[in-house]
């Protein structure tokens, strides 16, 4: 009978899992999205993340500059590639402390969080505790990029040890993308 009706109404479109109609045009002319969504569990796992995690699963990442003077930044994001497409001026976006540093490369990514404030929460401790910690400061004999991003790296490595002792983070999946050590 969906079927039928669908062929009757082209409106109405059979949904993929039930035999439910659903709207396929919305006659209210606004920008809002339909208020009629399919179930999450047909949500497929967004590949520029990784394979164990949701479309909108929200991350914490830190990258790392590649053009002097070498920076990194840690941020929040449910959608990291895009996230990391706008840090880089590919797309219209980004933090505006990011643009210096551009081309950005991803050092580390934490995936796993229960929801949105609970990866701001983790986000702020770990620039909390970076800003706490002394810095080791590079020779100034001409030393080269490559050891400047590795002190930066430790730095923000030794902070996540410090952020892993006060805030459990055995549901979170680390993964560094760049050795720090």
């Amino acid at each position: 009978m969906a079927s039928m009706l669908s062929r009757t109404f082209k409106s109405l479109k059979p949904h993929a899992n039930s035999q439910t109609l659903i709207p396929s045009w919305n006659p209210i002319k606004s920008q809002r999205p339909s208020p009629i969504l399919p179930p999450a569990s047909t949500n497929k796992p967004s590949s520029s993340v990784s394979r164990s995690s949701s479309r909108n699963a929200w991350a914490v990442y830190l990258i790392l500059s590649n053009n002097p003077p070498i920076k990194t930044y840690v941020g929040v994001t449910n959608n990291f590639s895009s996230r990391l497409k706008q840090h880089n001026g590919e797309v219209k976006g980004g933090a505006k402390a990011s643009r210096a540093g551009r081309p950005w490369i991803c050092a580390c990514l934490i995936e796993g969080f229960k929801n949105k404030s609970k990866a701001y929460e983790f986000e702020s401790k770990w620039k909390s505790c970076s800003r706490k910690l002394p810095r080791k400061r590079s020779s100034k004999n001409g030393e080269q990029a490559d050891n400047s991003q590795l002190l930066l790296l430790q730095h923000r490595y030794a902070a996540l040890n410090q952020v892993m002792d006060v805030i459990d983070c055995s549901h979170l999946e680390i993964n560094w993308h760049i050795d720090p050590m």
